[in-house]
């Protein structure tokens, strides 16, 4: 949703695919919900947004990429199986897709015989899209928190996975 408010600021027609959004929340940002298929057959950017499972690994395919619209640039700064870097490659080298940015990738690091990293027009970056010093300093900030805390005897403050302190 917020892409979609930076994006609406550029002016841009905005739309989108996305199962769990209500009509009515699409509709006060401006959105047009359509079928993957769709969203790829129209868009010139996509951006995505999803989480990594059974049902979304590789929903980026050949096929996908098929029938999107010729020169299609797409971002991806949510999970590196979403793509299937071989498919995207192709659709690349082919001129249908203009290019990428992927600030995820599967695996990450790519190897440095990985074909996206040869092409000019894919920019692959270390998994750093949120790395503005504001950020890094707050996270550097709660890793701290956390081990003081979990050194001094007392419950980390943003514990993850706490079954890991019963089992000690």
């Amino acid at each position: 949703q917020e892409v979609a408010r930076r994006a609406s600021a550029f002016g841009m027609h905005l739309i989108a695919h996305d199962p769990f959004i209500s009509e009515h929340v699409a509709q006060d940002l401006g959105i047009e919900l359509l079928s993957i298929d769709e969203l790829f057959a129209r868009a010139d950017y996509i951006s995505l947004h999803m989480p990594s499972n059974a049902s979304t690994r590789h929903i980026v395919n050949t096929q996908l990429l098929s029938h999107a619209r010729k020169g299609i640039r797409l971002v991806n700064t949510a999970r590196g199986d979403l793509i299937d870097e071989n498919a995207l490659a192709d659709a690349i080298e082919s001129g249908h897709v203009a290019g990428a940015a992927l600030d995820v990738t599967d695996p990450e690091p790519l190897p440095a015989d990985n074909p996206l990293l040869s092409l000019d027009n894919c920019l692959v970056v270390p998994h750093v899209g949120s790395a503005s010093i504001a950020t890094r300093t707050r996270m550097a900030t709660l890793a701290a928190d956390n081990i003081t805390a979990f050194l001094s005897g007392q419950r980390p403050p943003t514990l993850v996975n706490p079954e890991v302190l019963s089992k000690g």
